[in-house]
Formats: C-alpha cells, sequence, structure tokens
C-alpha cells in the first residue's frame, strides 16, 4: 500500500496514494488520528449513545436520535449504494478503524470520560452525516408556526418567519473571469455553522493519480461534499433553505394483544413498535419506546401530542453520497452538475466555475411535492391529503452574469421554501462586488468581514422619531442616528445599538399581544431552541416593529423605554467587550476564553448573538474560502481553530487569530513546500 502524509505550515494533511481507494483509506486514518474525539462523539450521536460517557444532559438528543431512527436510515442508505461507492466509502471506515486508538492516545479527553475508542461499521459516515443535518432544515420550526397559529390564530403563522434561532446558513458568490484582475472566475464563501471544537469543517488535501482536490471535509465522512477545488473545476454550496421535512399528528392506539396501531387516511394500521435502552453516566437507564407509523418515526411521544416526522432519506433510502466520489473526480461544471443530479440531503444552492470559463449555479437535493400545509404546520395523519406525490423536478437553475450570489436568502430557491434568510446579506454582498470589475483572491477578505448592518434600519427609523424624551435620551438617540451601522468589535456606538435592539426585543416579547406564546408546548427540551419567545421576536423584530398583533403605539412605546433605559446607563466598552466566541463543545474546558467578535446576525460577517438573551456568539463563519480558477495555488482559506483537534497541539488553535482579523492562509500545491511525515502519531 503506497500512502504519503505531508503538512503545511498549519498542519493541514495533504494525502498522496496510488488509487481513489487508498485514498479514502488515507483520509479516514490521518482524520482518526487528528480528530479521534471528535470522530467517536460524531459516532455516538449519530447512534443515540453519547449519555454513556457524557452524562444525564446528552439524554434528550440520544432519545431523539433513537426515535428518529438514525442509525436505522444509515444502514438502509448504505445498502441501497452503488457497488463503487459503497467499497469506497468501505475504505474511509477501514482508515478510520487503523486510526482510531493511536487518535484516543493523543486525545485526553477519552481517559476524563472513561471512553475507549469504539469500532466504526461501514455505514457509520452515512450515519455521521444524517444526524449532523437532521436539524438543518429546521423542521421544528413548523412546531413553532402551530404553537403561534393555535395561540395568536392562523392569520399570524408565518409571522415570524425569517432565519430561525436554530437554522444554518452561509455566503457564497461567484465572480466570472470579466471582473477579475487574472479573467478566470473566483469562487469565494463561508459557511455559517455552530462553531465547535474541534470545527466542523477540515481543510484536507486528496491526491491520486485519478484526481487531486483541496477542500473542506466534514470529519467522519469521505470526500469533500461540500467545497473543493480540483485545479480545473471548483464548486461551493450553501443552504438553500429548502422545506424537505414533515410533521404528521399521530392518532395511536393499544389493541388487547398490545400492538400499537396508528390512524392514517385509509383507518387504522399496525405500526412499528419495539424498545430501547440508553445508558447513562452515573444514572440508571432510560429506556425509549420507538414507534414508526406510515409516515414515519414518532420523535415526538407526549401526553398532548404524539407527532412523527417524515424526511427523504428514510423514505428513498438515499443520501445523495454516489455524488461524493463523482465530484472529486470531476473536471468541469459539466461533471459538477452531474454529480449534484443524484444529490438528497440537505438540499443546497451550488456554484461552480471551470478553467473553461464554464459556470453553474442550481439547486440540488430531494424536495418532496405535497399540499402547502406540509410545509407551514404540523399536519394531521388521519386526513387525506398530505401525501408525498414525487420530487420537485427539475431543480431551480439560473445562468451567472458577472456575479452570483447565494446567502439563503428568496431567490433562486423559492419555490422549494417557505422561510428565508432576511435579503440584507445577500444584497450587501452583490453591492459590494458591483463597486469594481478587477477583483483577486486576496480583495475577498474585504467582503467576508463586512460588518455593515442593514436590518438596523426599521429600529433606528423608530428612534429617528421619538420626541420629549429627557438629555440623557436624546444624547443617545442623537448618537445612534450618527453611528456608521457597522458592528465593529472596536465599536462603542454598536454596543448602545446592541443593547437598545436587546431591550425593546425583551419589551415586545412582554407585550400581551404576544406573551401568550411565552409558555410553550410541552415538547422535549430538544426542540426549545424553536419554541423559545425571546429569540423569535429578536429574529423576526425588523417584522415585529413595522406590523403584527402589538398596536403601532405599543411598538413605539417599547422604543423609548429602551432608549431611557439604556441612556441611564449606557454601555461603556465596546460590542466585542461583550460579543464573544461561545464555541460548542462536547466536554467543554471551563478555564477556556474566548475573544471578541466583530459582525452580527445579518451581517455579511454573520457572527450571530440571541439579541434579548445574549450577546454571545456561537455561530457564524466556521471556515472561510476563495477557490481562484486562474491559479490554483492562488486560492485561499481558513477555519476558526485549527486543522488539529488534539488539546494542545501546535495547530488546535492556531488559524484562530488569522480568522479573527479576516485573513486567509494559502492554500500549498507544491509538495516541495510540504513537509512528509515519516512517523505518523
Amino acid at each position: 500500500m503506497s500512502i504519503e502524509v505531508y503538512r503545511d505550515t498549519w498542519g493541514i494533511p495533504h494525502l498522496r496514494a496510488a488509487d481513489a481507494h487508498e485514498l479514502s483509506r488515507a483520509q479516514g486514518r490521518t482524520t482518526a488520528l487528528d480528530r479521534a474525539w471528535q470522530l467517536e462523539v460524531e459516532r455516538h450521536r449519530a447512534q443515540g449513545t453519547t449519555a454513556a460517557f457524557l452524562g444525564a444532559e446528552a439524554v434528550e438528543w440520544d432519545v431523539f436520535a433513537r426515535r428518529a431512527r438514525l442509525a436505522d436510515t444509515a444502514r438502509r442508505c448504505f445498502d441501497a449504494l452503488d457497488e463503487p461507492t459503497r467499497t469506497w466509502v468501505c475504505a474511509y471506515v477501514d482508515g478510520v478503524n487503523a486510526g482510531l486508538a493511536a487518535g484516543a492516545r493523543r486525545s485526553p479527553e477519552f481517559a476524563a470520560t472513561g471512553l475507549a475508542p469504539g469500532h466504526w461499521e461501514p455505514w457509520t459516515p452515512l450515519a455521521v452525516w444524517l444526524s449532523t443535518h437532521i436539524l438543518f432544515a429546521g423542521f421544528p420550526t413548523k412546531l413553532w408556526r402551530d404553537h403561534v397559529a393555535r395561540r395568536l390564530g392562523e392569520e399570524y403563522a408565518e409571522l415570524f418567519a425569517t432565519d430561525a434561532p436554530g437554522t444554518t446558513g452561509s455566503n457564497g458568490w461567484l465572480v466570472t473571469g470579466d471582473r477579475t484582475a487574472t479573467g478566470a472566475a473566483l469562487i469565494a464563501g463561508d459557511p455559517h455553522r455552530f462553531i465547535e471544537a474541534p470545527g466542523v469543517y477540515q481543510q484536507i488535501r486528496l491526491a491520486c493519480p485519478e484526481f487531486d482536490v483541496v477542500g473542506l471535509a466534514v470529519p467522519g465522512v469521505p470526500g469533500l461534499a461540500h467545497f473543493g477545488h480540483t485545479g480545473s473545476v471548483a464548486w461551493a454550496i450553501t443552504n438553500a433553505m429548502a422545506d424537505y421535512q414533515d410533521l404528521y399528528r399521530e392518532r395511536l392506539r393499544r389493541t388487547a394483544d398490545g400492538t400499537v396501531e396508528a390512524q392514517g387516511p385509509d383507518g387504522w394500521a399496525p405500526a412499528r413498535v419495539h424498545t430501547e435502552t440508553i445508558e447513562v453516566k452515573d444514572a440508571g437507564p432510560v429506556e425509549v419506546e420507538v414507534i414508526e407509523t406510515e409516515r414515519g418515526p414518532v420523535v415526538i411521544d407526549g401526553p398532548d401530542d404524539v407527532i412523527s416526522l417524515r424526511h427523504p432519506p428514510r423514505v428513498t433510502h438515499e443520501l445523495g453520497f454516489s455524488a461524493l466520489p463523482a465530484l472529486l473526480a470531476a473536471r468541469t461544471v459539466d461533471d459538477v452538475d452531474r454529480a449534484f443530479d443524484v444529490w438528497v440531503e440537505p438540499v443546497n444552492v451550488v456554484q461552480a466555475a471551470d478553467t473553461l470559463g464554464g459556470t453553474l449555479h442550481r439547486t440540488a437535493g430531494h424536495v418532496p411535492l405535497r399540499h402547502h400545509d406540509n410545509r407551514l404546520r404540523v399536519v394531521p395523519a388521519w386526513e387525506p391529503g398530505h401525501e408525498w406525490r414525487g420530487a420537485h423536478a427539475p431543480m431551480p437553475r439560473r445562468p451567472v452574469d458577472g456575479v452570483a450570489v447565494m446567502a439563503n436568502a428568496r431567490g433562486l430557491a423559492s419555490p422549494l421554501g417557505v422561510e428565508f434568510a432576511p435579503p440584507h446579506r445577500a444584497d450587501r454582498i452583490a453591492h459590494l462586488l458591483g463597486e469594481r470589475k478587477n477583483w483577486t483572491a486576496p480583495d475577498m477578505a474585504a467582503v467576508h468581514t463586512d460588518t455593515h448592518l442593514a436590518s438596523a434600519r426599521p429600529l433606528l427609523s423608530l428612534v429617528a422619531g421619538l420626541a420629549d424624551l429627557g438629555l440623557e435620551a436624546r444624547e443617545l438617540r442623537d448618537r445612534l442616528l450618527c453611528w456608521n451601522r457597522r458592528m465593529a468589535a472596536d465599536s462603542t456606538d454598536a454596543a448602545v445599538f446592541a443593547a437598545v435592539r436587546g431591550a425593546v426585543v425583551r419589551r415586545l416579547a412582554a407585550h400581551p399581544a404576544l406573551a401568550v406564546l411565552a409558555e410553550p408546548p410541552a415538547y422535549p427540551a430538544l426542540f426549545q431552541p424553536w419554541l423559545a419567545l425571546v429569540p423569535r421576536v429578536a429574529h423576526a423584530l425588523e417584522t415585529l416593529l413595522t406590523g403584527g398583533p402589538v398596536p403601532e403605539a405599543d411598538r413605539l412605546a417599547a422604543v423609548r423605554a429602551a432608549v431611557e433605559e439604556v441612556a441611564a446607563a449606557p454601555p461603556r466598552e465596546p460590542w466585542g467587550a461583550t460579543h464573544r466566541l461561545a464555541p460548542w463543545a462536547a466536554l467543554p474546558d471551563p478555564a477556556d476564553t474566548w475573544p471578541g467578535l466583530d459582525g452580527d446576525h445579518d451581517c455579511v460577517l454573520s457572527t450571530s448573538s440571541v439579541p434579548g438573551v445574549t450577546d454571545l456568539s456561537a455561530r457564524g463563519p466556521a471556515a472561510r474560502y476563495v477557490w481562484d480558477l486562474a491559479r490554483r495555488e492562488d486560492s485561499l482559506w481558513v477555519v476558526p481553530l485549527g486543522a488539529s483537534g488534539v488539546p494542545g497541539d501546535p495547530h488546535g488553535r492556531d488559524q484562530l487569530p488569522l480568522w479573527l482579523r479576516g485573513g486567509l492562509a494559502p492554500v500549498v500545491t507544491d509538495w516541495n513546500q510540504l513537509t512528509e511525515e515519516h512517523d505518523t502519531p
């Protein structure tokens, strides 16, 4: 077996092997050496077994993973793979298993939790992919809309429509050669996800006689699904904000012999039922009854509601994994286009460009055709008309004319979804890119790091109309109206705006017209981020300040009271003092201190907090990239922390200062500039 592992100065692995299967094995093994703890956490999350070593706080997720049948769905999808893809995935898994023990010896978390490295099954990468993306489309938003419709009325079901707290998105843009300094296209962007330690994206290079690709991998999954550059073609994705998961309210009954039946449109039919046991560290085991109706697995089984989930991989036994090796071998945008024709989960907007001048801007994934109510709410399982009737085809696409932007807003993917991100990021990126026609790869950092907050306008418009204020409140009002609307970490004016915004959010949430939503339904705690009122008000603030059930006079009164409150004790420190990075970690280190951040939710530099609750940012750019089609070696990338997932490793957090200031590291492609590893750890 001929496998070579090289590293650049950032510790990023560059792998070279004799063929694609050896290379897949090398990717798995290297990932296990670099990120054993992360891989094992993800495997256990997919299986619903994290509470066994993380304790009672992990039980909620484990119950959901069991009820949603993530592992079983992954097995079915693996069994449905074509033989070449199955063999390629198995090679990756073999590599993971070959490297886990050595990787675990480098990772103190194993000893700290008493966890021993386990064994990956051939289907485990598919399970990791499922567990990573099962909440990506935000089906719990339907629980929220259902709650709003019940408490406020059907006319308000979509009142809070916006980029919801539990969703993730991205920025991405393609600039054609007639607007670049080199005459070749540039593709750039940054996926917005919950920032995790270790990071959710892994910089890597995969080379063999068949291909040579750099890109961002998802640890635990072979290939480069989302972002890659083969030298002659490059691609990137954002979340299309499509709606492709349905929730059904079920009626269940138990017969005399113990059989569970569910009522569908054609009457009562047996449901599949079994019991699973969740082991919990330092506590007793938890028994979970797993029920699956003809619609799908029951994910909420409460005293008031029984709700099942229907989503494409469970129905079709397809995830789209056969696209992954095809992307690695792609040479042109037509190759990328064909690869994404079989994509399933999640539904994405795709951009690609090649060295021949070809460009691509399309959506990819599986979106079922069904009644419009399915897309909005929890629908009754026993009523006819809510069945799936095939899939949306063809998927929307659009030619590229100079610049194409994808930022989760309405546009190309509009026919596929219900809620989209506000247009601010997309509009701002398009505006910035339109200012010149000689873009270079390094220039893209200015777009990545833009902190202009267009969504401030409705609140500032109300502030401008305030009269009869006290002296301190007048001074604060005038200060806000002179502010440049940039959420810079060193700006005290940005901190003042954020303080006023948070106070307005809390007052609107407490208004009698909205306070009826404060008590959420008795659903599992896992879904509470989608059901909490204050975050919902925060992310729909623009809408609620210009309409909705709160009377105009009361909206203005809330703004007035907020200005007076903040004027009495204005922030003395800049925005970055409270707007700090707050990464998620399965085993957080209480000694960690994290830096302040530029940006805000609706800035291009989207470092999201929850106004009215916290200024801390758990979500932001999980990577940044610029793919240069003129010369791949002029491409650039960065991740928030580093290439290694091992605490204390020199490359564990060495990219953080670069990421914070908006810098980008060069993509090294010359093997002579890399250091070969002769003895792996």
